[in-house]
């Protein structure tokens, strides 16, 4: 035999180790890594009622193809009203965040964000996704929506001084995450100042702030039990005097960059159902954030003193819908959508 004829089989053997040896690299390419960012800690109820299961779930249905990287606390840089824009720049390839941190960019969601809209943030949250359907696709066109969803009731929450009357609010400076909020705050005689829920426990903790509102969810997240005296709520029986929209999204580019059985997983983990479900653990996270409080002094607002601040809430009800007919849009009618799909959602429950 000669040398030629020897080296044929060496020469196929290594051909098919070097095949074998590239298989896992070759199968390790196709995993696609998402880059999840959000503004609160991993600690979160955020993160491991929600955001962490819907990671563990799209890895699952996608044999472990498609998984989450977690960027929580803005370890990808930057601020919590610039999350939206990381998510269309590709900056993150998923993000979680508030719209209404960036005051009046997308005001069609305020509808859900005024005064004693939401009862319950499941149903709330389904009928927020039916609604941006109809109303907030323009809004929304530079990327692609997975979930929008609402928290539950807000609540005060005060470091020297309880509220009990419309009249106890007057000259008191309160935080609030939005501008529906921060408006109707200063409506009811307090001073609003507006910030994301990360500069929070500074603010209570240097007096900057005599009091914040936000729902038991985010207590941990702040340790809001260890910087107030008192909690306060509104009678459970009411709907919630406020609560806030967030947008769970995904950039365009990566989701279109998809092959179409991961795009199917994306999809099947989108829409409605997915935004009832976050409403869901958002309600259970305010479970457990209210236990955190048990040391503290809790007060409920009942539903006799409620008329007057509804009275003022119905005001800038009609102030948005002033400001929607401004910009060329049915504010009334699109007012009259959400009640009527809150409504129907809860009616289903």
């Amino acid at each position: 035999m000669t040398t030629k004829n020897l080296l044929r089989p060496l020469a196929a053997a290594t051909a098919l180790l070097s095949g074998l040896l590239a298989a896992p690299a070759a199968m390790a390419q196709d995993v696609t890594t998402l880059k999840v960012h959000f503004f609160l800690p991993a600690t979160s109820y955020a993160a491991t009622l929600f955001i962490q299961p819907w990671c563990d779930k799209i890895a699952r249905e996608s044999a472990n193809r498609m998984k989450c990287q977690l960027y929580p606390s803005m370890q990808l840089g930057g601020t919590p009203a610039q999350l939206y824009d990381q998510a269309r720049d590709g900056v993150a390839d998923v993000v979680w965040t508030l719209p209404g941190y960036t005051a009046g960019r997308f005001p069609s969601l305020e509808a859900f964000e005024l005064p004693f809209m939401m009862q319950n943030p499941e149903a709330t949250s389904k009928a927020l996704w039916d609604y941006t359907q109809k109303y907030s696709q323009d809004e929304f066109k530079d990327i692609k929506p997975l979930a929008f969803h609402v928290h539950g009731d807000g609540v005060f929450h005060m470091t020297n001084k309880p509220i009990k009357t419309l009249a106890d609010l007057k000259g008191l400076k309160l935080r609030a995450p939005t501008r529906m909020t921060n408006k109707y705050l200063a409506m009811l005689g307090a001073t609003p100042v507006g910030m994301p829920v990360p500069q929070v426990g500074d603010a209570l903790s240097k007096g900057v702030i005599d009091g914040a509102v936000v729902p038991y969810e985010v207590v941990p997240s702040v340790k809001i039990q260890e910087l107030v005296k008192y909690h306060v709520e509104t009678d459970p029986a009411e709907p919630a005097f406020y609560t806030s929209t967030f947008v769970f999204a995904m950039n365009k580019a990566k989701y279109e960059s998809l092959p179409a059985d991961l795009k199917k997983v994306i999809d099947a983990n989108s829409g409605q159902a997915l935004s009832g479900q976050i409403g869901r653990a958002f309600l259970q996270a305010d479970a457990e954030g209210r236990k955190l409080t048990a040391k503290n002094t809790t007060q409920v607002i009942p539903a006799a003193e409620l008329a007057a601040w509804k009275a003022v809430g119905a005001k800038l009800a009609d102030s948005w819908v002033s400001d929607m007919n401004g910009k060329g849009r049915p504010g009334a009618r699109m007012l009259e959508d959400a009640r009527a799909l809150i409504a129907q959602h809860a009616a289903k429950r």
